[in-house]
């Protein structure tokens, strides 16, 4: 009988931390406990109109507790930055059509049997980073049908699986497709951050972001060279060495499970035909309705971008349904509101952390904890020297962010934490760090370490994936397999965002 193996030091430091949620109880605690102490200190931050005297108020006098349990549930969690989390939940509902209806696995099949075995590292790569819009398709779809398409062509699986994982979770921010979930929660949640904080939310030439959209021209580069990376690491390093190892083909493995059977045949044709009808009605709401126009103040008014999140779920629900009907997947409309109401149960654990994590946003922001912080490490990094030296800044930030990963899982939880110390404090010590470069930075770190960290939410099940094929494989054996990809993204995208900010390019629009 094999006998455990004893954890590692980061297996056993990782499974030290608390959950995010305790995490921010624990912080929520220390928070009203720092205001009683600092009440009534009063400091000098940079707002947008100039130098603004500020005090810290204690949270612990009446007033102040009365307003805790007053806006515990709307104004700190359910209305928290004008609904975001409503915002959040439209977009996983939507997504979940398209996913349930068994869209994107039939996309990824169709895609995976057409291509040579010299592209399907590049193909592999590519397929896991546009996962990003449901994440559960590229954990869960991608990365074992990758295995077994690997496993057919008579190649070690691993090989297969370990670029699919590469793009899903090292990817996992970039995107062809503007507005995806991750451009929702780091966009507008950098807004609330910055405005917050009286930062305004707008790029280095002043012009106003949308919070869905303002890193995506940075995250369309970001596809293709990350693409590009991911398959050269298979290539040069993964490849050469996983081909020599020995992996066993499971009893249960059916070839067959990777061909298009013909309901999915004719549920691909349903949604290609449906695809230019959306985009059609789409056109129309932004020529028509929502078509950019001039307010009573004289400022551009674009209705479109604003609902631009809208519209893309309006997308998915249309090509989903339309490929759930085909296929007889979907037989009743009934079965629409089943998948959504199942991608809605994938949504608890967001409903918790953002309870308790608003909640303590909200107050670092009511109390003025938050910008006391903001100040005590502007003042920090000024006198370091570092103002004059944005690059240093950034990429100190990055690398910290990217350590941080290691051992604290999950994009949403991390940037509630840093966010609001962040965007702002960078901010402060140089204007030129505005919100949505601070916001591409972080994406940059959180992604690229993702996938060697077993505080990952799906490094379990990835490892399950794998031992299919190699069973005495270890979640140490499994992180060594990706550190090449992560090394090489976090180098190589870290340097696409310097040269974004160096020449000016805008990331987002």
């Amino acid at each position: 009988m094999n006998q455990p193996r004893p954890a590692s030091l980061v297996e056993r430091i990782a499974r030290s931390i608390p959950d995010p949620v305790l995490l921010f109880i624990g912080f929520y605690l220390i928070a009203l406990a720092a205001t009683a102490l600092l009440g009534g200190t009063t400091f000098v931050s940079q707002g947008p109109a100039g130098p603004v005297e500020q005090s810290v108020r204690s949270m612990l006098e009446g007033e102040n507790i009365r307003w805790i349990f007053d806006n515990a549930l709307l104004a700190n969690w359910l209305g928290f930055g004008n609904g975001v989390l409503g915002v959040i939940l439209v977009v996983t509902l939507a997504i979940g059509v398209a996913e349930h209806a068994g869209l994107l696995g039939a996309l990824i099949k169709k895609a995976g049997r057409k291509v040579p075995m010299r592209w399907m590292p590049l193909l592999l790569v590519f397929l896991g980073i546009m996962s990003s819009l449901a994440t559960d398709a590229g954990y869960l779809v991608l990365i074992p049908l990758a295995g077994l398409l690997y496993a057919a062509l008579g190649h070690n699986p691993l090989i297969g699986m370990a670029a699919a994982f590469a793009g899903v979770s090292a990817g996992f921010s970039a995107n062809l497709i503007p507005a995806t979930p991750p451009d929702v929660i780091v966009g507008l949640n950098a807004k609330i951050f910055a405005e917050a904080q009286g930062v305004p939310f707008a790029n280095a030439e002043g012009v106003p972001l949308n919070a869905a959209t303002m890193n995506y021209f940075f995250m369309v580069a970001s596809t293709l060279l990350l693409t590009v990376v991911g398959a050269w690491v298979t290539k040069r390093f993964v490849a050469p060495r996983l081909a020599a190892q020995p992996w066993t083909k499971p009893a249960d493995l059916d070839f067959g499970e990777f061909e298009l059977n013909a309901a999915e045949r004719r549920g691909l044709r349903a949604a290609a035909w449906t695809t230019p009808l959306a985009l059609l009605v789409i056109a129309g709401f932004a020529l028509g309705p929502l078509a950019s126009f001039t307010g009573p103040d004289g400022r551009e008014v674009h209705p479109f971008l604003n609902n631009v999140i809208l519209l893309i779920s309006f997308y998915f629900v249309a090509v989903g349904m339309a490929f759930g009907f085909a296929s007889g997947k979907f037989s009743r409309l009934v079965d629409v509101v089943e998948a959504m109401t199942k991608q809605a149960n994938t949504t608890g654990y967001i409903l918790v952390l953002t309870f308790f994590s608003y909640n303590f946003l909200g107050l670092l922001t009511y109390s003025g904890l938050g910008a006391y912080i903001t100040h005590l490490g502007a003042q920090g990094l000024l006198g370091l020297g570092l103002a004059d030296n944005p690059m240093l800044l950034l990429i100190g930030f990055i690398l910290t962010t990217a350590l941080i990963n290691l051992f604290v899982g999950g994009l949403t939880s991390k940037w509630l934490l840093l966010g609001p110390i962040f965007v702002p404090m960078l901010y402060h010590v140089n204007p030129q760090l505005t919100p949505d470069l601070v916001a591409a930075a972080y994406r940059v770190a959180d992604s690229s370490t993702n996938i060697v960290t077993p505080m990952m939410a799906y490094a379990g099940i990835v490892l399950a994936f794998m031992r299919r094929y190699r069973p005495d494989l270890t979640i140490g054996d499994q992180i060594l397999m990706m550190v090449p990809y992560s090394l090489c993204f976090l180098v190589s995208w870290t340097l696409l965002l310097m040269v974004f900010f160096l020449f000016g390019i805008p990331l987002g629009f």
